[in-house]
């Protein structure tokens, strides 16, 4: 962009560079030296290797060319090192180490690692990144203690080296005098500024959106004078740039956390908790799905365009149609008042004919049903626009609900190059009332570098017991002992800030006590409330109440256990440039028509406006601008929507109000919308993200509110929405064993109370029994909860959850030996958990210990457990009702009905088109077979109607009941049916009952997959389930075998249970090779950190590694099983529930067999040692010494070694080009975890 003149600098004066380096653009703020210095801004493209190699130095080389060299008559060409004699301070972010971890091209390192530990850093958690994705590409996850502490460390020295060679690159572009003429700092990924030769890579993975954060931080977070401070609304931080999109929130401290994932990998480093999702200016927009006679979804994302090639209007050759474009075509970006940087030359403005050509172009490739009625590109281009922002408010919603705020209650403090021009649309649909957009909001990073601290700190470990102390009863010792660690932690963060010129007696010093309960591991970093002592009665007073109040808000409750302190830290700031309150101004009421800059023709919800466009530099404080209209600032711009009002504040800022009552276009036109009934594209894009949208936040607020390990930590658990009739709307993919199993729970809910008076608001009803009920074992208890409207049940929610006991012969309820029903636990085929909003726990508590009132069998061992997480799950469902409430009243009933059958028929259209393909391609009947251990054939015969994606799934053929445990109900067959669809199918297609509708099931009774009520099935769930998968991706030649198991291990005394399941080799397939030591098909449950593990349990892990050679051989090699080796500390009794033992999984095409599993104890030594085969399902006691080894098998290869094949894979739908950005921060974390996505 074209810099403006300005007076001559004065003589002497020296120039302040702050610059952000971001994924598309390098922002520049810098402070010229006239009288008065004059701030300035600047923008150019990240990558632009024709015309310069770095882009942060060719921003420094543009500035001091022009305003420097006409007074000092220094040259400052391309072609010489920049003269440093005029710089006196230098701040920057960078996406240098975030670049070289997303594209892995950091430096070769060696880990050296405790022998029988050298995979776990490829282990991971076992989890996999995506469930749906066949073809794995499994990227480390996120893991505490000794799996994040190597990961931080690789990192770090993965990354070092890159930013090492960067610096040395930049400093290359000056002179030898720059570290002496000027101060250069770089920003961490805390929020905290560090001197050049302390920047390391594993700190600066968020380098460059941290300024971003503080930024807004100090900008948005002030009392104005008319308030108090009180008053201050928290902010959420909204930074839209080109690639992403950058959530987080505020409300007086920097949001910290200190372990966050991002590409993948676990850093355990503080960091500020910023959120990425893959949505922003250079997102991808497509048109996919949809027939003759039924419309396309409109899909944003998750792809990127990116600066190379770039949106179509960037005028590159390859461009790409995205968010942009629309925002081009729609009016809202005015080429004439955007930078002239595009094209060969730079110096060309935005395309408008190309953008809207290509919109038309999306129009003329699809009939008329598909589009319903949008046959103009502006239509079309408002459509995806409307998906984007609802793509982004999810994660708003997320973040916020998941730390337990009210989003409404928080002003959108919005930023970015293209954040301003959705703030206002995505603030109505959160249901917020102010927006706010700094003056410098397009390039709020760098200015937010300007503005930053500098910060040293340090973290010491600790195991300390503090329940005693919050009794009131005084340690000896204790109070001096913190008081000196706190002291040594000081003295060390001033040395270091002392090191960077920084004068010691100016630091702020923050002290934190890393806190948990005990028994659990969620640790919470807590500050002191007030005073800086430690005595007894004041530890309790500051940090543990601050603890107390914190895991209240978040989790929803509080525990009444000893509280342990794992680590000591202090934060050591120097203040950065602070800003004073903000000022009252006079109301001036509008502009005078000086401060426009014309009008433009701009598209809004009720169609073309010509709107006045204002400058931001020309408008005064006091001015107020109604909406719709536009503010151009020098480096973005504002769109105010129909029914906001912008407010220029005392620093020059813009506030706006934001009414959430609708136009009246908006209303007539949803009135009839909801008249008609009629399927839209872009709202049933949208529906689709709300109805996700609720199943998500359900599974937040279980996890928050859960005790158990299980599901607050394994997140063994599933939460969904369905229809009246008990029809999957939407399952966020929690446990894929779930996915389809809990809509006949729901179902059978229904009918058997309909029989019995019906359903009534206020009551709620749980279900556990496999074959009466749609359950899938016992320990699965779900929770169902009819949402009301107007008196009649127009939504179901409902929770699953796996119950670490309920009773039964074997501590867990898991007995490898079961042979009947009763022997696994307590049953429950319908019961009112609530009724009239009273929990019934003395019915509950009957039914969990009833077992226990058999001979040889026992109630639940953890009823206190199992009554709080059953409570957890009736506040998830309270949440889901909530949330579809909010719903209904923002749109109608009618339509939000209507769109929930819509988005099934969705669904549907993508299933059949699938199998159609697959029937041309070949044939319309296919066939697998695969035998149990035991010998019991699971046979399958597909038919499909290759006219219209009917498809018969005929299980006729599979082996009789078995006297043992891994019968399956036929909920599981349904789970394992759906997911093996939706792998299939390729696309990110909505997941519910639509899947199933072209499939008719036959699955006769008595057989293995349909037992009678008594039959046992606890293995069914965790095994035979893996076969089915297995057997269904054969008949479809999609994928070779997997490790078809989840090596199900318990172990316990009197005292305590433990149960994990473990990851093994994953089958190849036509394009890809298996992946080792993954969790595979039905199950993403995480295990155990090894540190953890021997920490809370009396164990010691000897080996936990990648069972090398275990996959099949082939053209595609199929993934590596693992190996687990325990050794109990004290008296154990083991259980392990496993299956192929016996039999290999078999390669597909020519490939070659993986290695079965065994279980094995190693016992003695010397001479005496012995080694024994356990068998694959079997209780036994394990002594001291004695060493448990698990192999879990491998997965089977696809084609003969130089060969090439092909199945179903050919037909799938697969996404275009750019590439996809990786989320980042706490909510991504939680999410990769927990949904595996």
């Amino acid at each position: 962009m074209s810099l403006p003149d300005l007076p001559l600098i004065e003589e002497g004066g020296k120039f302040q560079f702050s610059i952000d380096r971001g994924g598309t653009f390098t922002d520049v703020y810098a402070v010229i030296p006239t009288s008065p210095p004059t701030p300035l801004v600047t923008k150019l493209l990240s990558e632009d290797p024709a015309n310069y190699k770095d882009a942060p130095t060719e921003g420094i080389r543009r500035i001091l060319s022009k305003y420097d060299t006409p007074s000092s008559n220094i040259p400052y060409t391309r072609s010489i090192c920049i003269n440093s004699s005029k710089i006196t301070s230098l701040r920057m972010g960078t996406t240098v180490a975030t670049n070289a971890l997303l594209e892995r091209k950091g430096a070769p390192v060696l880990n050296l690692i405790t022998s029988g530990f050298r995979d776990l850093l490829e282990i991971g958690n076992q989890s996999r990144p995506d469930i749906f994705d066949l073809s794995i590409n499994k990227l480390v996850q996120p893991m505490i203690k000794i799996v994040s502490r190597g990961q931080t460390t690789t990192a770090s020295a993965y990354l070092t080296p890159s930013i090492t060679t960067y610096l040395t690159s930049f400093l290359e572009g000056f002179d030898e005098d720059l570290k002496k003429n000027a101060n250069i700092s770089f920003m961490r990924s805390d929020g905290g500024l560090t001197s050049v030769e302390k920047f390391q890579g594993h700190q600066a993975i968020l380098s460059g959106p941290a300024g971003g954060v503080v930024g807004y931080a100090k900008t948005s977070y002030r009392k104005k004078s008319s308030e108090e401070e009180k008053d201050i609304m928290p902010c959420i931080g909204f930074d839209m740039g080109g690639t992403s999109t950058d959530v987080s929130r505020y409300d007086g401290e920097l949001p910290i956390v200190f372990e966050s994932t991002t590409a993948g990998v676990t850093i355990q480093t503080p960091q500020l908790d910023i959120n990425t999702v893959a949505a922003g200016g250079g997102s991808r927009l497509f048109l996919r799905g949809g027939d003759e006679k039924s419309t396309s979804m409109l899909v944003v994302g998750p792809e990127s365009a990116g600066s190379e090639p770039g949106p179509i209007s960037y005028r590159k050759k390859g461009g790409l149609l995205a968010v942009t474009d629309a925002n081009v075509v729609l009016g809202r970006v005015i080429p004439s008042r955007f930078p002239n940087i595009f094209g060969p030359n730079e110096d060309q403005p935005l395309d408008v004919v190309g953008s809207t050509s290509a919109f038309q172009k999306l129009i003329s490739e699809r009939s008329p049903a598909q589009l319903n009625g949008m046959n103009t590109p502006e239509e079309l281009a408002y459509g995806f626009l409307k998906v984007a922002n609802e793509a982004m408010c999810r994660p708003i919603r997320n973040l916020t609900q998941m730390k337990g705020f009210d989003i409404t209650t928080h002003a959108l403090s919005c930023f970015g190059g293209a954040g301003p021009q959705h703030a206002c649309a995505i603030a109505k649909s959160l249901g917020m009332n102010k927006v706010l957009v700094h003056r410098y909001g397009g390039i709020l990073s760098a200015y937010g570098l300007s503005l930053s601290d500098a910060v040293a700190e340090v973290t010491e470990p600790a195991r300390e017991v503090f329940g005693l102390e919050a009794k009131g009863v005084e340690v000896e010792g204790s109070k001096e002992k913190r008081e000196e660690r706190f002291k040594t932690l000081i003295e060390k963060c001033k040395e270091d800030l002392k090191k960077q010129g920084y004068d010691s007696e100016n630091v702020e010093i923050h002290k934190y006590l890393n806190l948990r309960y005990e028994g659990t591991d969620t640790a919470i970093f807590t500050g002191s409330k007030s005073s800086s002592t430690f005595s007894c009665t004041d530890f309790y007073a500051d940090y543990a109440s601050s603890f107390s109040d914190h895991y209240q808000r978040e989790f929803g409750f509080d525990l009444n256990r000893d509280i342990i302190v794992d680590d000591y830290r202090v934060r050591c700031v120097v203040k950065g440039p602070g800003l004073s309150e903000i000022k009252d101004v006079e109301d001036l009421g509008e502009p005078p028509k000086e401060c426009s800059c014309g009008t433009n023709k701009s598209y809004f919800e009720d169609g073309w406006h010509e709107v006045n466009v204002w400058d931001m530099d020309l408008l005064k404080p006091g001015h107020s601008i109604v909406g719709p209209a536009i503010i151009v600032q020098s480096i973005s711009t504002v769109v105010i929507e129909i029914g906001c009002v912008a407010h220029v504040t005392s620093d020059g800022d813009v506030e706006i109000l934001v009414s959430r009552s609708k136009s009246s276009a908006e209303k007539d036109k949803e009135e009839k919308e909801a008249e008609e009934a009629k399927e839209d594209p872009v709202m049933l894009s949208i529906f689709g993200h709300r109805f996700m949208g609720i199943a998500e936040s359900m599974g937040k607020t279980l996890a928050r509110t859960s005790v158990s390990v299980n599901i607050k930590e394994r997140l063994d658990f599933s939460c969904a929405l369905f229809d009246p009739e008990g029809g999957l709307v939407a399952n966020a993919p929690h446990i894929p064993v779930h996915l389809g199993a809990m809509q006949s729970a729901v179902s059978f809910q229904i009918k058997y109370w309909a029989d019995k008076g019906g359903m009534k608001e206020g009551d709620v009803f749980v279900s556990n029994h496999p074959q009466l009920a749609g359950g899938s074992h016992l320990p699965d208890i779900t929770v169902i909860t009819p949402v009301f409207q107007n008196d009649q049940i127009v939504f179901f929610v409902a929770s699953r959850g796996h119950h670490s006991d309920i009773g039964g012969i074997a501590p867990g309820s898991m007995p490898p030996q079961s042979t009947t029903l009763i022997e696994e636990g307590a049953q429950i085929v319908a019961c009112k958990l609530v009724i009239d909003g009273v929990f019934q726990e003395k019915t509950i508590t009957e039914l969990l210990e009833a077992p226990g009132k058999l001979p040889n069998n026992f109630g639940t061992r953890n009823l206190r457990d199992n009554l709080s997480d059953l409570r957890a799950q009736v506040a998830a469902n309270t949440m889901g009702i909530r949330l579809v409430r909010e719903l209904i009243a923002e749109y109608d009933l009618k339509t939000v009905m209507g769109y929930m059958r819509y988005i099934q028929k969705t669904a549907e259209i993508s299933v059949r088109t699938m199998l159609k393909q697959v029937a041309g391609k070949m044939g319309q009947t296919l066939t697998a077979v695969d035998y149990m251990d035991d010998g019991s054939p699971i046979k399958l015969q597909v038919k499909i109607d290759g006219q219209t994606g009917d498809a018969t799934f005929d299980f006729t053929g599979t082996g009789p009941q078995v006297l043992g445990n891994h019968n399956a109900p036929p909920a599981v067959t349904y789970s394992a049916v759906i997911y093996s669809l939706r792998c299939m199918v390729g696309s990110d297609i909505p997941l519910n009952q639509g899947c199933l509708a072209p499939i008719t099931f036959i699955i006769p009774k008595g057989t293995l997959l349909n037992p009678s009520a008594d039959a046992a099935v606890v293995g069914g769930n965790v095994l035979t389930s893996q076969r089915l998968c297995d057997v269904v991706l054969k008949a479809f030649q999609a994928c070779a075998a997997s490790q078809g198991c989840m090596n199900n291990l318990t172990f316990g005394n009197e005292e305590f249970g433990y149960y994990e399941t473990i990851a093994g080799g994953h089958g190849a397939g036509p394009t890809w090779s298996g992946k080792s030591g993954v969790h595979t098909h039905m199950t993403n449950t995480r295990i155990t950190d090894p540190e953890i593990l021997e920490r809370r349990y009396p164990v010691m892990l000897h080996a936990f590694e990648i069972r090398k050679g275990s996959g099949g051989k082939g053209l595609r090699p199929g993934g590596d099983g693992l190996t687990r080796v325990i050794e109990p500390l004290t008296p154990l009794t083991m259980s392990i529930l496993s299956e192929r033992r016996s039999r290999a999984p078999y390669g597909l095409n020519g490939g070659g067999y993986g290695q079965s599993g065994i279980n094995l104890i190693e016992r003695g030594e010397g001479e005496e040692r012995r080694i024994i085969n356990v068998g694959g399902k079997k209780t036994t006691n394990l002594n001291v010494g004695d060493k448990l080894i698990i192999h879990s098998p491998g997965g089977g290869g696809w084609g003969a070694e130089g060969e090439g094949g092909e199945g179903v894979e050919g037909v799938q739908e697969k996404r275009g080009g750019g590439f996809i950005p990786v989320g980042n921060g706490s909510l991504a974390t939680f999410t990769e975890t927990q949904f595996g996505v």
